[in-house]
């Protein structure tokens, strides 16, 4: 069950660095008014998505204790990414406050991971 835990605890990494990862190529657009939200944007959110609830239910089966309330809050984070980048994945360009809370927001959720013990 560990190997298991750790291989969707990888692909969770791969996919919050997807979704970092293009906020962070767009910034010199976002300075220019110009940003977008990209492919790899949406398809790191949604991979997040899955590998957490995987890994929550993974982690409950093992009896590891798992903080409802943390996971909770992320997940709230993460519905809110993933709502904005879906509904504007086809526009030219993305107001840069949006954009920018989209870059907040993940790296919120990043700091909430690694932070609430």
């Amino acid at each position: 069950m560990d190997v298991l835990i750790h291989l969707f605890v990888g692909l969770h990494i791969i996919g919050i660095a997807s979704l970092l990862g293009g906020f962070l190529t767009q910034m010199k657009a976002m300075g220019r008014g110009t940003a977008r939200f990209v492919p790899a944007m949406l398809h790191g959110a949604l991979t997040m998505l899955v590998t957490g609830v995987v890994l929550v239910g993974l982690n409950q089966a093992d009896d590891n204790p798992v903080d409802n309330i943390k996971i909770g809050v992320k997940l709230a984070l993460l519905i809110v990414i993933l709502g904005l980048v879906y509904v504007k994945r086809d526009d030219e360009q993305v107001d840069k406050r949006l954009f920018g809370l989209v870059g907040l927001l993940t790296t919120a959720n990043i700091f909430i991971a690694v932070l609430w013990t």
